[in-house]
């Protein structure tokens, strides 16, 4: 039996923190941007622009995530992308992140390992480094990410900077964690594909940065739903945004699933999340990059978002405390 099998085979308390720090840790490449990895009092990561990109999201068993939903493996990828994916929405590249992982004593270590494993492994994906973290005692499992980006010498992409006569373009897959988030919620595990994007999501982190090189007026992660997230862009650039639903593409897939579970799947594209496909203004003289597909347009001044020129009624996608 290998060190690692004997590891996993106790619990974290068993392990004790700095033997599980040295598990989830040695052995790892690291990209080039991280001058100092784990196992000092900080990390160090290059910086080449001068300005870093930083945010941070925070996972909760129960409530972001079921482990009898999703392997550790997958809740690992899913805490990466969807930080990775804030990262690209500015129009950076992803470099580093930190991990602070909160879980009860007797979590079993091959739990954490294989969660590390899928935060590793989603970090290489990304071309970034697992840099440092913490980790502590908790009632409950929670997984904390900071996720850092380079702009390369690129102005940021924000949210406020749509302006009528601007065209609406998303990039990435838009209802079908929604759709895997219903299919799982009635006791199904298939189609596999669509289960997964809910589980793991995949976002393109290179179509941010080719959006800002494009012209991007404005970008935004689609977690928390497409109308819900293109209303921080209309709010914070003080315009109306349009969404076509002739320009939206619904999978036969998800069109199968919606007549299973008697839903409609234009509902899951307009209001579901957690897909992170990524969602940008472009002036309309723009060549949208490679990946990127027009579905709306930016109209006048305060007039909210609308859906094929009329008030969406429903809820535009997810909110916590509601």
């Amino acid at each position: 039996m290998s060190t690692h099998q004997a590891s996993d085979s106790g619990t974290v308390a068993g392990m004790g923190e700095f033997g599980l720090i040295r598990a989830v840790t040695e052995n790892r490449r690291q990209p080039a941007a991280t001058l100092l990895g784990p196992g000092d009092d900080a990390a160090v990561v290059a910086a080449p622009d001068g300005r870093v990109v930083a945010t941070t999201d925070v996972l909760v068993q129960g409530v972001h995530f079921r482990l009898d939903w999703s392997t550790p493996d997958q809740v690992g990828r899913k805490a990466v992308a969807e930080n990775f994916a804030d990262v690209a929405a500015m129009g950076a590249v992803p470099t580093a992140v930190l991990v602070g992982l909160a879980c009860p004593p007797d979590t079993p270590a091959k739990v954490v390992r294989e969660l590390s494993d899928g935060l590793w492994a989603e970090a290489q994906r990304a071309g970034a480094g697992v840099v440092g973290g913490d980790m502590v005692r908790a009632d409950q499992l929670v997984v904390s990410i900071t996720a850092l980006g380079d702009l390369q010498g690129r102005e940021p992409v924000t949210r406020s900077g749509a302006r009528p006569g601007d065209i609406v373009a998303v990039s990435g897959r838009l209802g079908w964690a929604a759709a895997g988030l219903a299919t799982l919620g009635r006791g199904f595990r298939s189609p596999v594909a669509v289960v997964n994007a809910q589980r793991a999501p995949e976002p393109d982190y290179a179509a941010g940065p080719a959006a800002a090189i494009a012209g991007a007026t404005s970008m935004i992660d689609v977690s928390d739903g497409l109308l819900a997230d293109l209303g921080h862009i209309a709010e914070a650039s003080g315009v109306g945004i349009d969404v076509r639903t002739e320009h939206l593409e619904v999978d036969r897939k998800l069109v199968d699933i919606g007549t299973a579970l008697g839903a409609d799947p234009m509902t899951w594209v307009l209001t579901g999340g957690e897909d992170h496909a990524l969602v940008a203004t472009f002036p309309s003289f723009a060549d949208l990059p490679e990946g990127w597909r027009r579905i709306g347009a930016v109209t006048m001044a305060d007039s909210g978002v609308t859906v094929d020129g009329e008030e969406y009624h429903g809820e535009s996608g997810w909110e916590h405390w509601r």
